[in-house]
């Protein structure tokens, strides 16, 4: 992730302001209000902290490149991946409405975020409505996406968890891209695909290799690249409904 010394900071923000356009209208001037809005970068590695549970959020830090997940621990020290981030995701909405963090939010890889102030966001938020909605929304679909990962692991077999979500995981990266996303490398090791998913690492592998024998998936070292999207959502029955995406986005 190499620096670019031409990109301004409001020219970073455009794949946050592509993001919420996804799912809501921004007039210009909201869009502009957005891109002026002060913060600071931040670069972290492989499973640096963000975010720790108990913490108290006093900034709003966005994604502009790499993955990030949420997870949550139990007391015996067992790990559920809770939450997926992708370029242009806000990381933490939530904290503009709670105060304490009830969960723990990690890089996946390395990751940029742009890191507002809080009280920043608030007071860009108080006047514009449009803004305040969008905010809204999309935190509402976080929870939409969230029931449908608590159907994916309760009620899907072993297959369809994994292929649902590699689906869904395209149509996110299509949402905020520039071109249409052909094959791209997917950043979860097996074994955090079982934290995820709810499975064990063999049990993600030889999941892995029916999908690759499907022609779904290519696998090369540890890492996992998706390619016919069209059988990945036949084996998952997959519906992008629950993404609430606008129909400007829609692919």
């Amino acid at each position: 992730m190499g620096d670019d010394p031409f990109k301004s900071k409001e020219d970073r923000l455009g794949i946050f302001i592509r993001k919420l356009l996804s799912h809501s209208r921004l007039s210009a001037d909201d869009q502009q209000a957005i891109a002026s809005l002060p913060f600071s970068l931040r670069r972290l590695e492989p499973n640096e902290y963000i975010l720790r549970e108990g913490d108290l959020a006093k900034v709003c830090p966005v994604l502009l490149s790499g993955f990030a997940y949420r997870q949550k621990t139990s007391a015996d020290g067992g790990r559920q991946i809770v939450a997926l981030k992708i370029p242009g995701d806000a990381l933490d909405f939530q904290s503009l409405y709670v105060d304490i963090a009830d969960h723990n939010l990690q890089a996946l890889t390395p990751v940029e975020l742009a890191v507002f102030a809080q009280k920043d966001f608030e007071a860009l938020v108080a006047p514009r409505p449009n803004i305040a909605r969008a905010i809204i929304v999309d935190i509402l679909i976080e929870g939409s996406i969230g029931r449908e990962w608590l159907l994916n692991i309760g009620r899907r077999n072993a297959l369809g968890r994994l292929a649902h979500l590699l689906c869904e995981l395209y149509y996110r990266v299509q949402q905020i891209a520039l071109e249409e996303v052909g094959a791209f490398e997917f950043p979860l090791t097996q074994e955090q695909l079982a934290d995820l998913l709810g499975l064990t690492p063999v049990h993600i592998n030889r999941t892995i290799k029916i999908l690759e024998k499907e022609g779904a998936v290519k696998r090369v070292s540890r890492r996992l690249t998706i390619g016919d999207v069209d059988t990945l959502r036949r084996i998952a029955d997959f519906s992008d409904v629950y993404l609430h995406r606008t129909l400007d986005s829609l692919v």
